[in-house]
């Protein structure tokens, strides 16, 4: 990435729905240049054009970071098991106290319950969880600072 695919992507970070005759005026280059840069950011797996709903307002009321402890030789398999599990929305394999933290919403906390114990509770490898509720979400942003 040079400098122009950094600005490019600033600026759809902070508004993903801009237009590339837009962005090519605040970059001061044609839009051509900025379709064909984009093309070739998107064709390379260096961003993905999304839509994000908030998990709150789609009727996911409680959201929460699982830490999983698992047996050493089976954290990817029980990392890409998690992984398939709808309500999972992120995993990460990791050092430290815990093996793997996934990313999770659910309708309630009694679907959360449910999930923790009938899902990941139930997955050859798992040791422990630890179960971190979101209260309140302060941020939420969905990518690296570019700049």
């Amino acid at each position: 990435m040079d400098e122009l695919d950094r600005k490019i992507v600033s600026i759809l970070q902070s508004n993903g729905r801009a237009s590339n005759a837009k962005i090519a005026r605040q970059v001061g280059v044609s839009e051509g240049t900025v379709r064909r840069r984009l093309k070739r950011l998107v064709e390379d797996g260096i961003i993905h054009v999304v839509a994000i709903p908030d998990p709150a307002k789609v009727g996911y009321g409680s959201e929460a970071i699982v830490g999983i402890r698992v047996d050493p030789d089976k954290i990817d398999q029980v990392a890409d098991s998690i992984a398939q599990l709808t309500p999972v929305h992120w995993v990460a394999v990791t050092t430290g106290a815990y093996d793997i933290f996934a990313a999770v919403a659910t309708p309630s906390a009694e679907e959360l319950g449910k999930f923790l114990r009938t899902k990941i509770g139930t997955i050859t490898g798992v040791h422990r969880t630890e179960t971190f509720v979101q209260l309140e979400v302060k941020k939420r942003n969905f990518g690296v600072a570019v700049q």
